[in-house]
């Protein structure tokens, strides 16, 4: 953790390792409150309550319920490099990439259930998916100028995939290993990355 200072909304100073364990505790709580709330019904109140904190220092650290969010829903989904020439071919690598960061990271768990609800989680997902997943099919398909169409039928299976796994916890899709995830899943994006237009 970092001993630095930094600064809080509107330059507020807010430093050293006590406010760095304030501001995580904050997040903390605030990425399992929206996952089990929503947007809407969420508040600063109860994140402050769930932190063990005054209600005051959420507002110092990140304004209002907007910034929380946006701190709170900040994702990296960390794409490696796909190889095309690996021993997998690029639809079974991404595959695997990312069921393995779903089965991992509860804070693309808690933005997807935000999403379902909430046009701010939509935003968020919308801005993943443009920043981090587009630039990876570009890369990889030979056919560039469809990338964008190509990297929503990706998302169509993603986030299908972790609706029904993580949030909705559909029994037949929770009980299918990671590797048999990966199994399914693999060919259908590696269809979409690679093949000609039907």
């Amino acid at each position: 953790m970092s001993a630095r200072g930094g600064e809080g909304v509107g330059g507020a100073q807010v430093g050293g390792p006590r406010s760095e364990a304030t501001r995580a505790a904050i997040l903390a709580a605030a990425r399992d409150r929206f996952a089990a709330d929503g947007y809407e019904r969420a508040t600063i109140r109860a994140i402050a309550g769930d932190a063990d904190i005054d209600p005051s220092l959420v507002m110092r650290y990140f304004g209002n319920k907007e910034g929380l969010f946006a701190a709170a829903s900040t994702v990296d989904v960390r794409l490696p490099e796909v190889d095309p020439d690996g021993p997998e071919p690029p639809g079974t690598q991404l595959a695997r990439h990312l069921v393995t960061r779903w089965e991992e990271d509860d804070i693309l768990v808690a933005l997807l259930r935000v999403a379902v609800t909430n046009p701010a989680g939509v935003e968020r997902v919308l801005e993943v998916f443009a920043t981090q997943i587009l630039p990876t099919v570009r890369s990889l398909t030979p056919f560039p100028e469809q990338a964008q169409k190509r990297a929503a039928l990706v998302g169509t299976q993603v986030l299908g995939l972790a609706l029904t796994r993580y949030v909705l916890r559909m029994p037949p899709v929770t009980e299918l290993t990671p590797d048999e995830v990966v199994a399914w899943l693999g060919p259908t994006l590696q269809r979409y990355l690679m093949d000609e237009h039907p």
